[in-house]
Parts: C-alpha cells; sequence; structure tokens
C-alpha cells in the first residue's frame, strides 16, 4: 500500500511520536510511506515542538502551523501531496494545524482518509464537517463519549501504541537508588517530587537525575542532579531509564481528554514509573502498569512501598510488561491496516 501521514515528525511531541511509531512498522510491513511534515519554522514556535533528527528521504515538509499567538497564518502546500501517489492518508489532527486547508486538501486527494484525534476537547476542533474523513480514530471511549458523540458511527477506537519491551540488566539500586525525570513540563510539575525526596532524605541514599531540554528547574539538593540536554531517540531515553530505578513522570491536572505520550514510549523500559492521579493515566486497566499517587502523602508511601518491597515492585513490572505487549506498537500499525482494509 501507498500510505501517507499528515503528522508532525521527528519532533518531541506525542502527535510525531505516534505518527512515527505506526510508520516505522509500515515501513517494516514492506508499504510505501510519505510523511507530509510541517515546516519547522512554525512548528518550533510551540514551546512542546522540536525538531529532534535529520528527515529521512520519505518525509515532505509542506505545511505551516498555526501562529500559536493568533491561531492563523497555517497553510498547506497542496501540490506536495495530491502529486504523490496515496492510497491512504492519516492526518493526525491536533490544535495546531491548518483546520480549513486540511478539509479542503480531503476533499480533492483521491484515497481513503483517516483522522487521529489528539485534541483533548470538542471546542478545538476546527473543521467544518467531520465526516469528511472516512473514518476516524480515537485512543479510548472517552473521546467518544466527550469529543467525537456526534459522529460515532464513523469512529473506530485503536490505543495509542506502546514502544517494545527492553528490560535492562540493572539490579535495583544496585550502586546508588536512582531517581530519573527527563523532558521540558513546566516547574510546577515536579513540585511533589522535589517536596517528598526532601522527606525521604533522611532516610534513604540517593540521587535524582533530571534531564532538561530547555534549563535547569529553580531547586537545589545535593542529592539532585540536572543535566540540561535534548534527548533525540528512544534508545537514548532507555539508556538513562536502564540506569535508573524509579522513573518519575512529571503531568499536571487538565479537565481535557489527554493520554501521555510519554508513558507510552518509556513504559517498555520496564523501569516502574510513578505518575500523579491526573486524567493522562484514568483508562489505565485495573492491573496498573504505573503507581498512581494521590498527594505527597501517598506519594512518599508509596515511594517507600516501591524500594523497601521488591514484590511490589516486581508486580509494577510484571503488569508493565503485559501491558506494553497488548499495545506494541507493530501490533497497533496492523490494526490501522485493518482499518483500511
Amino acid at each position: 500500500m501507498n500510505i501517507g501521514i499528515f503528522s508532525r515528525w521527528n519532533a518531541t511531541c506525542g502527535v510525531s511520536m505516534h505518527a512515527e511509531l505506526i510508520g516505522i512498522e509500515f515501513l517494516k510491513m514492506g508499504h510505501n510511506l510519505k510523511i507530509f511534515a510541517p515546516y519547522t519554522q512554525t512548528a518550533n514556535k510551540w514551546w512542546h515542538h522540536k525538531i529532534v533528527r535529520d528527515d529521512e528521504g520519505f518525509v515532505i515538509r509542506c505545511y505551516s502551523e498555526l501562529d500559536p499567538d493568533t491561531m492563523g497564518n497555517g497553510k498547506v502546500d497542496e501540490e506536495k501531496v495530491l502529486s504523490e501517489d496515496i492510497d491512504f492518508l492519516i492526518v493526525e489532527s491536533y490544535v495546531s494545524i491548518p483546520y480549513s486547508d486540511i478539509e479542503n486538501l480531503v476533499r480533492k486527494i483521491d484515497a481513503i482518509t483517516i483522522a487521529v484525534i489528539h485534541e483533548g476537547a470538542r471546542e478545538d476542533i476546527h473543521y467544518s464537517n467531520m465526516r469528511v474523513f472516512d473514518a476516524i480514530v480515537a485512543f479510548d471511549e472517552r473521546y467518544v463519549r466527550e469529543i467525537l458523540y456526534d459522529c460515532k458511527d464513523i469512529v473506530k477506537i485503536i490505543p495509542y501504541p506502546c514502544y517494545p519491551a527492553k528490560k535492562g540488566k540493572r539490579k535495583f539500586a544496585e550502586d546508588k537508588l536512582t531517581f530519573f525525570s527527563f523532558g521540558r513540563q513546566p516547574v510546577e510539575e515536579y513540585r511533589d517530587f522535589i517536596e517528598v525526596l526532601d522527606r525521604l532524605s533522611a532516610k534513604y541514599d540517593f540521587i535524582y537525575k533530571i534531564i532538561r531540554s530547555n534549563g535547569f528547574l529553580p531547586f537545589t539538593r545535593k542529592w539532585l542532579h540536572q543535566e540540561q540536554k535534548r534527548l533525540r531517540n528512544t534508545e537514548e531515553v532507555y539508556s538513562y531509564l536502564h540506569s535508573s530505578d524509579i522513573h518519575l513522570l512529571p503531568k499536571g491536572k487538565t479537565e481535557k481528554v489527554v493520554v501521555s505520550s510519554t508513558l507510552y514510549q518509556c513504559l517498555g523500559s520496564l523501569v516502574p514509573t510513578v505518575v500523579p492521579n491526573s486524567r493522562h493515566f484514568e483508562v489505565l486497566p485495573e492491573e496498573k502498569p504505573v503507581v498512581i499517587y494521590d498527594g505527597v502523602n501517598d506519594l512518599k508511601e508509596k515511594l517507600e512501598l516501591l524500594i523497601e518491597s521488591e514484590s511490589f515492585r516486581k508486580s509494577v513490572i510484571k503488569a508493565a510488561e503485559r501491558y506494553v505487549e497488548e499495545f506494541r506498537n507493530d501490533k497497533i500499525a496492523r490494526k490501522f491496516i485493518e482499518l483500511f482494509k
């Protein structure tokens, strides 16, 4: 098949991650792939979008994203898309794509079109008619219930894919107990972790390693080790995770429907992950592949349990392993192929 994906690509965001996880699998299956990606000068205006790798030969940069200040000026170079031989076009739909131009393109292209919804609220979606697409993909039932309620007859649920499991060789705290975080999350999302580790520092000897791509956090502790660096691929992320014992994943509260691409990227490392009780994680199964906490007192108790109970750690890792196996990216990519057919 000739498959096109209209999306961010080689960038630090969940939209790009989703496209990459399924796109690479399409190539492994033997399909032809074209990526229609945004011009970097417009995409980089959004704080969470940064290009981290050089483009492959199948990437065509052909559209301007909306300006974050005005939510205008987006534009698609239609000819760059229409000139390609495409059987199926996946549009990774997100708040800064040029909606009206996308809608016009979809009406013109001789291909089956599928929108993957990343927007977290209906008011964030600005197509005049969602039924311009042949099908719509949602990550879970919340999207159907809260966002896509009036077109649910063309909605297919295909969960967000996981990076495959790749276990490290480290024994728990084999040199020194090590906590790890990475990314560009706002400062306030780290405060729970800093406060609780302050309280635990009298009881345990540890380090908290934070890799930041956009400057250090305004905290100074003897156990806090910060490094400014942009991790360029999942393999590099996993090398840090596999040299750590507990992954602390900062996420803020939101009322919107949302998933955490960072979680799905990192679960396969099989390093226990600790997350706040937010909407990012509310549809995880009863057998939780992560440790979810409610407030700093609960976080303290659960970190102590993770540190001291080998059986608890193993249960979390086992749950993560099962979750990743069920939603591995090659399996998710095949669900898209089935939907095409």
